[in-house]
Order: C-alpha cells, then sequence, then structure tokens
C-alpha cells in the first residue's frame, strides 16, 4: 500500500481515444449483455508523461488515482446501479502487482482433461450450489469459485493468479442477472479478444521469444480512513479494478467492473 499525495515528480494523464475492440464488437456485445456485463465493464486509456518505474508502481498508482484529468474521466458504479465520478480523495492505494506471462488459450486445455469441459465443448453440470450471490450450476463455475470443490486444484494457486485466469474466471461468473452458456467457446472468444485487446507482446532480440511486455496491476483506492472507494465499496469476487501498463508506449488503461446491485 502507498499513502502519499501528489507532488511536482507526480506523473500526468492524458485520456486518449483507445477503445477495446471487444467492448464495440456487435456479437460480443450480445454475449456480454447477455452475461449482464455489458453496462458494468468499462476501460478507459491515458498516456503518461514520463517513464514507467517499475520500482515505485506503487506511487505511480497512487498519482493515477488522484490525477485530474483521471477523475474527470473515470467513474464508479455504486450499489444502486448509478455511474458516478469518484469525488472523494484518494489517500492511499493497494497494488497487487498481477503475473501476465500466458500467451496461448491453450491454458485453458486441461479444463476438458478434468472432464469440467466435455470433448464437445460442452460445460459438464452440477447440482445448484451458491455463492456471493452467484448461482452455480455447473462443474466451471464450481471449479472457479469453491476451494472445496472437486476440481479446484486443476490450476494452482499460482495458475489462478494470472491475468488470463482472472480475465476468463471474471467473464465466466458474470454479473447478478447472468444467462450462462452452455458451451465454453463464447467464453474463450470473449476472454481470447479482451485480453489481446489489453495486453502488448514483443519480441526478444536475442531469443526470438515473444513475451508479454505489459505490466498488470490489481488495485484499491482509499479514503483516509481506509474505506474503499474504488472500484467498489462492496467486498465481491467481481468488483475489481486493473491497471496495464504499456512501458514502452507510456499508455495505461483502467479495466473496472463493478458487481452493483444484485438480485437481493
Amino acid at each position: 500500500m502507498f499513502n502519499g499525495m501528489e507532488s511536482e515528480h507526480s506523473h500526468k494523464f492524458k485520456v486518449i481515444s483507445k477503445k477495446l475492440s471487444t467492448l464495440l464488437n456487435k456479437d460480443f456485445k450480445v454475449y456480454l449483455e447477455k452475461w449482464y456485463l455489458l453496462d458494468r465493464l468499462r476501460a478507459w486509456t491515458f498516456s503518461f508523461d514520463k517513464q514507467f518505474p517499475a520500482y515505485a508502481k506503487d506511487k505511480f498508482c497512487l498519482d493515477f488515482m488522484n490525477d485530474s484529468e483521471v477523475l474527470s474521466i473515470i467513474q464508479c458504479m455504486n450499489t444502486s446501479g448509478s455511474w458516478s465520478p469518484l469525488v472523494t480523495k484518494v489517500s492511499s492505494v493497494d497494488v497487487e502487482e498481477v503475473p501476465c506471462t500466458q500467451l496461448s488459450m491453450d491454458f485453458f486445455n486441461r479444463l476438458k482433461e478434468y472432464n469440467i469441459v466435455r470433448e464437445s465443448g460442452h460445460i459438464s453440470k452440477c447440482f445448484d450450489e451458491f455463492h456471493e450471490g452467484i448461482t452455480i450450476s455447473d462443474e466451471l463455475r464450481k471449479m472457479l469459485l469453491l476451494e472445496d470443490s472437486d476440481n479446484f486444484e486443476s490450476y494452482s494457486d499460482e495458475e489462478r493468479s494470472e491475468f488470463l485466469f482472472r480475465m476468463f474466471s471474471h467473464i465466466c461468473i458474470g454479473g447478478p442477472i447472468c444467462q450462462y452458456e452452455d458451451m465454453i467457446e463464447p467464453y474463450y472468444e470473449v476472454t481470447k479478444s479482451l485480453y489481446k485487446d489489453c495486453v502488448s507482446v514483443q519480441k526478444d532480440s536475442s531469443t526470438n521469444e515473444i513475451k508479454i511486455v505489459s505490466k498488470v496491476f490489481k488495485i484499491t483506492a482509499k479514503d483516509e480512513e481506509g474505506t474503499i472507494l474504488y472500484p467498489s465499496s462492496g467486498d465481491h469476487i467481481q468488483n475489481f479494478a486493473y491497471l496495464i501498463v504499456e512501458p514502452f508506449k507510456r499508455h495505461v488503461t483502467l479495466l473496472y467492473h463493478s458487481w452493483g446491485k444484485g438480485l437481493w
């Protein structure tokens, strides 16, 4: 966690017109609406004026959350489902660095190995369970959400921490009024597209290997009393704010989602 106030050495940010193609794609928008994500998932991209300091990532994130232009653009969703600007001063930011190394959707082939997904692509069903307002009616969501499920350990803690896994999980879980898919392919398609929108790759000249150069941070902004201001005051697995930094382009994208008001 980093505490501090804006100073003359703070990064400055300027909004740019870059849009995530996934959120504009007509076919994907149908899915996002069906999963109750369309109106709750938003992204904003900014340029920044100085080199990204990997050694001072916490201060960079605090600079971002206190920048006047950022605050004039980004919004948050309250528990009633309304969007509004962030008006309270951010005093501190908890920053979690998110591993981002996966280059292929082959990462999810294991779902078939564990019969979470059948060879046909159908998602295996299970008896209904409930977790944090989420209806779990198949083995996929069971594996994603329940630590005591038979298949929870099909992915290690390190693998679950990967940005690709987190993104896939957020998409599969959806919003509070989600119409789930019977087939896995739509989840794969949207996850792959959004991941490609968010992260940048570069070839290593010495090894010719393709590597992800983006840096990803999950952030939680708080006021001086420690109350969570962003992404949401509610503590829910589907409340998230990721900062995706492209150090060479000096671009940063905020990917935001709020669970908002559920059914109950």
